[in-house]
């Protein structure tokens, strides 16, 4: 398929590609160092780049004391920024350098900003240091007030924007608009960054010049993901490396890409080479974030005021097709591709739906829970929630009482498993065949099956999933407990339960904040951990290679009835709830993310402990098809059974679909726009999409 279509761009779907410069520094030598950004600046127009942005003097050299003073390497610092400035002529890239600047008779410590051949603003450093190491009072003035609203800049008989109340904006790509501190600023405990975020500056660039010492990194490290997180915004750092003066300091030349808290991006420190760190930021993203986030909202129209800065605007490059994105992007928005992380959130998953289930337990004083074991993931999870509450609260796992429920597709592998489950668990098993009460049913209502027709519709299904909620309810009543439900985050976002007298209901919900991939997960961390015992390890093994099935259909041709054969791979489905949910997302940038995370198994990293026979590929066609009908069920099919959920605990980012919680939305809606936009924008036509069983 030909990649010119303009979906296959990163730009059209809010991104925009950010790099931080390292080059090697020439102290008090501004001709070289020009040759060294025009180097560079190259590399990334090459790579696509839209914005770049260098450390602070990078122009002259940083640890130049009194030099920085001299006419002479003042004067060529300005003729080698004009010649920078000119060489982005017809480039389509932003470029930032530092530089020491003079302006109304006082030298300041800047960052130039060039664009279009020509310089577009200066903002001078507003807090300088001068404790231990530091002394740019020495030499330097900081930004201030009189400075920006007194005498012109004028450069090359031009007048230049001057001051620290700029922000920048690309007046043909909506989102891309930056903002610009330097070093010391982002150290003080009201950064100029977090005015500029909340005056509208979706992506924050700091120019430093940071000598490093043992644990500084580590120190700056936490300050670009904090100050993303907390600005909602994307921070592009770029300090001072090889070949700045070593008299008394030394230099790493660390470089990092933040977004929201994220690390993107993070550059070779100690290198002797030039290089460039290049990550693509989402600045739809963040304003996706933004626009959920009303402390946000509310913080900027407390602390700034609309007329506090002014927007400087410039051009750069249209969107193009064919470009792959430059991010780490999760196939999996739920797990985490590492290990460590993934420990972290197992760990606090399970314990988030123990403790919730202790709740629920010690509030109602209840000793006793019922549970339907089907030998799947989702009833094994939640039998490995209760088995760990029960433990913890110091009863008898007697207490809980479990039955598998065979119909009319169970299969001898699956209720072996649920069999040796409940045993290995130790907990009150029993059997409950339904197919006698399923048999009277339909043949009380007329259902051809009765007869013996094989007419496995969805009310042959439904009077199963039905009968068999009825009887856990009962049995419930019967030994003063409550039911556990075992549905998961997926099954609702897709509408895959019966409703009312059916999967859909329970009197506590424990999986009903955790997504279908991360449960595969977690029934292995407890496995592996032997959170419940080593006798049950094996059995878990074998339900995590047990296909996904409802099994409320007969066996044809040795083939069991297949779940994700009718709704569409779990994998995909969880990663359009995920970006849908969390961020609003339109559809066809979903299908962008998407098809970039699973087009190539091959590439990036997966889950640990994912195995093999899972690291699959699917190609945009397929993406979009299943995306048209998850769309169809999400936004206009499933809502009314959201709107009526048990209680349960969120437990991921991702947010819950509780009307209580992140999801309200109303249950009598059409999912057209939503499908009009993915017609519209993607270069493949899906099928149309039909009210899904």
């Amino acid at each position: 398929m030909a990649q010119t279509h303009p979906f296959f761009s990163p730009a059209t779907h809010g991104f925009v590609r950010v790099a931080a410069a390292t080059p090697v520094v020439h102290p008090a030598d501004p001709k070289a160092n020009a040759d060294e950004h025009i180097r560079l600046i190259d590399q990334a127009a090459e790579q696509g780049v839209d914005l770049i942005v260098f450390p602070e003097l990078s122009l002259s050299g940083y640890a130049l004391d009194d030099l920085l003073m001299q006419e002479a390497l003042l004067d060529e610092v300005e003729r080698q920024a004009l010649r920078l400035a000119e060489v982005t002529e017809g480039m389509a890239i932003t470029v930032v350098v530092g530089a020491p600047i003079r302006h109304a008779e006082r030298l300041y410590n800047c960052a130039v900003v060039m664009a279009e051949g020509r310089v577009v603003g200066v903002v001078p450093k507003t807090y300088l240091p001068n404790y231990r190491e530091y002394y740019e009072k020495r030499w330097f003035s900081p930004a201030s007030d009189d400075v920006s609203c007194g005498l012109p800049f004028i450069l090359n008989d031009e007048a230049v924007p001057f001051g620290s109340d700029l922000l920048f904006e690309a007046d043909n790509r909506p989102g891309f608009c930056f903002g610009v501190e330097i070093c010391e600023d982002f150290w003080a405990p009201l950064p100029p960054s977090t005015l500029q975020a909340m005056a509208g500056a979706r992506i924050l660039c700091n120019l430093s010049a940071s000598n490093i010492v043992i644990g500084k990194a580590d120190e700056r490290a936490l300050l670009c993901a904090s100050q993303s997180a907390r600005s909602l915004s994307a921070y592009v750092f770029s300090a001072s490396g090889w070949g700045e003066s070593t008299t008394d300091l030394a230099w790493d030349g660390q470089s990092l890409i933040h977004e929201l808290g994220a690390q993107l991006a993070e550059g070779e420190r100690f290198a002797l080479t030039p290089h460039l760190t290049i990550a693509d930021v989402d600045v739809a993203r963040v304003g996706d974030d933004r626009l959920r986030n009303g402390t946000f909202a509310d913080c900027a129209r407390a602390e700034v005021s609309p007329s506090a800065f002014d927007t400087v605007l410039f051009s750069t490059r249209e969107a193009s097709g064919g470009v792959d994105l430059i991010r780490p992007l999760d196939r999996f928005p739920f797990v985490p591709d590492d290990p460590a992380r993934l420990d972290r959130d197992c760990y606090e998953a399970f314990n988030i739906q123990v403790q919730g289930l202790m709740k629920r337990m010690t509030a109602t004083g209840s000793k006793t829970v019922v549970i339907g074991i089907s030998g799947g993931l989702d009833s094994t999870h939640a039998l490995l929630v209760a088995c760990r509450a029960f433990d913890r609260l110091e009863l008898p796992r007697t207490g809980i009482r479990a039955w598998t429920l065979p119909g009319f597709g169970t299969s001898e592998g699956t209720k072996a498993n649920a069999w040796a489950l409940m045993k290995a668990l130790g907990v009150t098993a029993a059997e409950l065949d339904i197919r006698p009460a399923a048999e009277r049913m339909l043949a009380d209502i007329g259902h051809p099956a009765a007869n013996g027709e094989p007419v496995h519709d969805i009310t042959y299904e439904n009077v199963q999933a039905g009968l068999r909620t009825d009887y856990l309810f009962r049995l419930a009543n019967q030994h003063d407990g409550f039911v556990i439900g075992t549905g998961d985050l997926s099954e609702l976002a897709l509408g895959w339960a019966t409703y009312g007298v059916g999967d859909h209901m329970s009197h506590y919900g424990v999986n009903s904040g955790v997504a279908k991939t991360l449960i595969r997960h977690l029934i292995r961390w407890v496995a592996d951990r032997e959170l419940v015992g080593a006798e049950a390890t094996p059995v878990l093994k074998a339900i995590l290679d047990t296909e996904i099935s409802p099994e409320l259909v007969p066996a044809k041709d040795g083939q069991i009835q297949s779940t994700e054969a009718t709704v569409g791979p779990y994998a995909l489905n969880d990663f359009f709830l995920f970006h849908f949910s969390r961020y609003g997302m339109a559809p066809s940038k979903v299908a962008f993310l998407a098809w970039q995370a699973w087009k190539d198994a091959g590439n990036g990293h997966w889950p640990s402990g994912t195995p093999d026979t899972e690291k699959v590929e699917y190609d945009l066609e397929t993406i979009i098809f299943w995306l048209h009908k998850f769309l169809f069920r999400f936004f206009q099919t499933s809502q009314f059974k959201r709107s009526a959920l048990p209680n349960g605990p969120k437990v991921v980012t991702g947010g819950s679909l509780s009307p209580r919680g992140d999801w309200r939305a109303p249950s009598d809606v059409s999912a057209r726009v939503w499908l009009d936009e993915l017609d519209a924008n993607v270069p493949i036509k899906a099928p149309s999409t039909k009210d899904p069983k």
